[in-house]
């Protein structure tokens, strides 16, 4: 099994320093984008859903039609949107539109992070190594377990009483 990535510095050398012999590297890939210069991609986290346009730009980022600061106001989903753009080194580089319903904030959030990874690397096929290797372009299929009959919810019981 591979070694675990646990810091920036570790996983930009693992991207830099691979050898390039895997089987993506056969066939090139290609960009993506459409006649406006845009890629898109759709992200989805537990039942958030997100749609993501991605362009040149300055930096702005707008989900729902507001600013990043103003729909997600905790620091950390904010940080959250903006890792993809670290690891690939291309922050300030690319205005984001996404339109993102379903589930909370925080699903929300992981959702258009995803998207974000997934529309960058067809922009640029280049940043694929260091998106992969940071495990942004996998989908996180964690959801909420059902509840089961006979018990309270899915997995707690209603109290047992002996007499």
């Amino acid at each position: 099994m591979a070694e675990e990535i646990k810091s920036l510095d570790e996983l930009q050398s693992v991207v830099s320093g691979k050898p390039a012999a895997s089987a993506d590297d056969d066939a090139p890939r290609e960009p993506v984008r459409d006649s406006l210069g845009r890629s898109y991609a759709t992200g989805k986290r537990k039942d958030a859903v997100a749609r993501v346009w991605i362009k040149p730009g300055s930096g702005k980022v707008s989900v729902n039609g507001k600013d990043i600061k103003v729909y997600f106001a905790r620091p950390v989903l904010q940080m959250i949107l903006r890792q993809p753009f670290t690891v690939a080194g291309v922050e300030d580089q690319f205005d984001v539109m996404a339109t993102v319903a379903g589930g909370g904030l925080s699903g929300q959030a992981g959702a258009v992070k995803h998207g974000i990874s997934k529309a960058l690397q067809l922009y640029d096929p280049s940043l694929r190594g260091a998106l992969k290797a940071a495990g942004f372009l996998t989908r996180d299929s964690r959801v909420v377990e059902r509840k089961k009959y006979g018990r309270r919810k899915a997995r707690r019981s209603f109290q047992f009483s002996k007499r």
